[in-house]
């Protein structure tokens, strides 16, 4: 229990692409930092193929958490722009149960150092971005039933 607030498989799973989406924009600004060094050719190859991969990790946990938090085959396949909703749903079969087999401590381990991707957030965060100082904490409080128990 984080507070008193009881972490779930979906909320894993959020936490999970915050921390993948903060390494995807944390690559793409080394990548843009490339652009006037000599790295050779196969580095900067390699640099913005480990990009593709963090960016394709962060689709797979965005549909993961639609998953866990009851999502349609049918909505999350439209999402992505697939045809079967029965071969998206035994894609991601294996990870659903996964994920929703957790025992609460293993959640619960897994979320921990939560707060820096709410740093981290803070100290990137651009004009045009959502105005939400701590979205992380913010997942969190939003299941929770009083303001006495807001997680920090």
């Amino acid at each position: 229990m984080i507070g008193s607030f009881h972490m779930t498989p979906e909320n894993l799973a959020r936490i999970a692409t915050a921390r993948a989406a903060r390494d995807l924009s944390d690559l793409a600004r080394l990548i843009l930092a490339d652009t006037a060094t000599t790295a050779s050719a196969a580095e900067r190859i390699e640099k913005v193929r480990r990009l593709r991969q963090v960016a394709t990790q962060v689709v797979d946990l965005v549909v993961l958490a639609e998953a866990l938090g009851g999502a349609s085959w049918e909505e999350i396949t439209k999402a992505l722009r697939r045809q079967d909703p029965g071969t998206v749903e035994r894609e991601f079969a294996a990870d659903v149960a996964e994920w929703s087999s957790k025992s609460e401590g293993e959640l619960e381990r897994a979320a921990d150092g939560l707060g820096a991707l709410d740093e981290w957030y803070a100290r990137h965060r651009e004009d045009q971005d959502p105005e939400i100082p701590t979205p992380v904490a913010d997942l969190l409080n939003r299941h929770l039933s009083g303001p006495a128990e807001r997680v920090e």
